[in-house]
């Protein structure tokens, strides 16, 4: 019986690379460009990198690993890049196709018209349903739409957290992630699995067909998924990374854990500040419900909303981000 080899190839690597640098550069709440300026590098060359236009190098992911104080976390997938490139070494003879930059198809263009977030927590699990319209202003149909999950328990202890999803990493059976487009499942693919964070493309397709969304089209799109508290910090992050009309947050704890809320932003340009408006609170079913919004946030502009439950002293300071 053949031996299965489950070692990346070298483009598989790279791009796992990209992926770690990206996750760590967000966390810190760095741009493309200001990662490259601490690094000390061209302003565009982190894009380069995390675009696959530019190979990682040895000094490149010393220096990001250092930035970003990411726990070994950067430098481990930079081993294990060159492992990759030496075991395809003696095999190598045509350079792999470079695959495109773009996420989706060239002529496409998302815009999220509208973008909800309600996050529900029972005592002991979340529960995340974001919704989402997508109007599609470029001239070819778009039939994949990525979406990010990622945490980050003890922040500013990287290798304490890393140490953590190690032992206990998110897993796709405990997410139970469902997707609705247009009153039908979406199936979905994964783009980066790792302990702490998964990227997942949503296909605008299932068993029974397909059904992309067309130039000139919108579409509501619903995805939703679960993380214990154990892996979930008292934090709530949205990126805009797409232009975006209208965004909306919403938080519901019971109100018996008696929770406060408050908020912050950052753009590429500002150090983080609070909220322009406060969070406006309702109860509603033995529920507290923080409601907050916003209208053309900009683009790369993120939103935190963190939280404690008064009723429930806090054993340790953990927070986690999904987007």
């Amino acid at each position: 019986m053949d031996e299965r080899d489950d070692s990346p190839t070298v483009e598989q690597a790279a791009e796992a690379f990209a992926a770690e640098v990206s996750y760590w550069r967000e966390v810190r709440g760095l741009s493309k460009r200001g990662l490259a300026l601490k690094m000390g590098f061209d302003p565009s060359y982190v894009s380069h990198v995390e675009s696959g236009r530019h190979k990682p190098t040895e000094d490149f992911a010393r220096r990001s690993e250092e930035t970003l104080n990411a726990g070994k976390a950067v430098w481990k997938r930079w081993l294990d890049y060159e492992a990759a490139k030496n075991r395809a070494a003696p095999a190598a003879a045509l350079p792999a196709p470079r695959r495109p930059e773009q996420p989706y198809a060239t002529g496409s263009a998302i815009i999220v018209a509208h973008d909800g977030a309600r996050l529900d927590f029972d005592g002991s699990e979340y529960r995340l349903t974001m919704r989402r319209l997508l109007r599609n202003t470029g001239s070819e149909p778009i039939t994949r739409y990525l979406i990010r999950i990622s945490v980050d328990r003890y922040p500013g202890e990287p290798e304490r957290s890393n140490a953590h999803y190690r032992e206990h990493p998110l897993t796709w059976d405990e997410l139970a992630m469902t997707a609705t487009c247009r009153g039908e499942a979406m199936n979905w693919q994964a783009k980066h699995d790792r302990d702490a964070f998964k990227e997942v493309w949503l296909l605008f397709e299932n068993e029974q067909g397909r059904y992309p969304l067309y130039p000139g089209e919108e579409v509501w799109i619903e995805y939703a998924y679960s993380v214990g508290e154990k892996k979930w910090g008292r934090w709530f992050q949205r990126a805009v990374r797409l232009p975006t009309e209208h965004l909306e947050v919403e938080l519901a704890f019971p109100a018996d854990l008696d929770p406060a809320v408050w908020g912050m932003e950052t753009s590429m340009t500002a150090e983080a500040a609070p909220l322009r408006t406060a969070p406006i609170r309702r109860d509603e079913d033995g529920m507290r419900v923080f409601s907050w919004s916003t209208t053309t946030p900009a683009l790369h502009a993120r939103y935190r909303l963190e939280w404690r439950f008064r009723a429930r002293p806090e054993r340790d300071t953990n927070q986690g981000e999904f987007r």
